[in-house]
């Protein structure tokens, strides 16, 4: 069951909303967790780690962004990474320069890249997946029994 952990009470409402747009699933942590599970069984989840790690870095303070540009860009940016991304090459090289000397917008072009290929292949699979449509429906079915995450 994908949906095993956290305590977040999950309503179908919610789920639903997911289907409107990546973006609204992504503002969801238990959208987060359905889709990063549905990119696992698609074998693309560097995607949305990548995604989620830009997010983050975003968020870091200006004496860690270093380390973490150089986290970031090992993990999932150069050729050969253990999670590499699917950019382009113009986007991956003007990322590389980038990361060597990081500012809060280091990674922006690469996680739009990431973001616009999720949208356009993973979510829309996502949301005709075996993994949603029955959550949803087993939400829908228990209408007023809360279902936990």
């Amino acid at each position: 069951n994908i949906f095993s952990c956290g305590h977040h009470r999950l309503s179908a409402e919610e789920v639903m909303q997911w289907s409107q747009s990546l973006e609204k699933l992504l503002a969801s942590q238990s959208g987060q967790v359905a889709f990063r599970e549905f990119l696992k069984s698609e074998f693309s989840e560097e995607n949305i780690e990548f995604w989620l790690a830009c997010e983050d870095y975003k968020k870091t303070k200006s004496d860690h962004l270093q380390d973490k540009a150089e986290k970031i860009y090992e993990e999932f940016v150069q050729i050969d990474a253990a999670k590499q991304v699917n950019i382009d090459y113009h986007t991956r090289k003007a990322t590389a320069k980038k990361a060597q000397d990081p500012t809060f917008t280091s990674f922006d072009e690469a996680q739009k890249t990431v973001y616009v290929l999720m949208e356009r292949d993973s979510y829309p699979r996502f949301l005709k997946s075996e993994a949603y449509l029955n959550l949803l429906n087993k939400l829908q079915v228990n209408g007023h029994r809360k279902w936990k995450l």
